[in-house]
């Protein structure tokens, strides 16, 4: 098992930036960011191996960036020029599984709770 902790989440105007946080109580080979916005599925942001090669999807990309530190087990995420449209509720996932590291839910087999993002125009 492996339990992750997002933070960081907060409001945030249109064109500013914040930085969300996800501990975990185990390295995986993989870890991932998702979104999700009520009455949508869940969307990849963000796939991250274990050496740092990082997958994002199109709507962010140029615009966040991820990283991990394994030696404390932390992923992160860097939400720079947001736009109205990043509202959204963020989770950090991981995987011991499928070691594929994309945007694909069906790739992580663990959830954070989640952390909300409201961005402002």
């Amino acid at each position: 098992q492996v339990q992750l902790v997002e933070s960081g989440g907060g409001s945030v105007q249109a064109g500013g930036s914040l930085t969300l946080s996800c501990v975990a109580s185990k390295y995986t080979y993989c870890v991932g960011w998702f979104r999700q916005v009520p009455g949508k599925e869940r969307e990849g942001v963000a796939g991250i191996r274990y050496d740092g090669f990082i997958r994002f999807s199109e709507s962010v990309k140029g615009r966040f960036t991820a990283s991990r530190d394994n030696a404390n087990k932390t992923l992160y995420l860097q939400l720079n020029n947001v736009e109205p449209e990043d509202t959204a509720m963020y989770y950090c996932a991981a995987d011991d599984q499928v070691f594929s590291c994309g945007l694909a839910i069906s790739e992580y087999n663990y959830w954070g709770q989640g952390t909300q993002v409201t961005v402002s125009s």
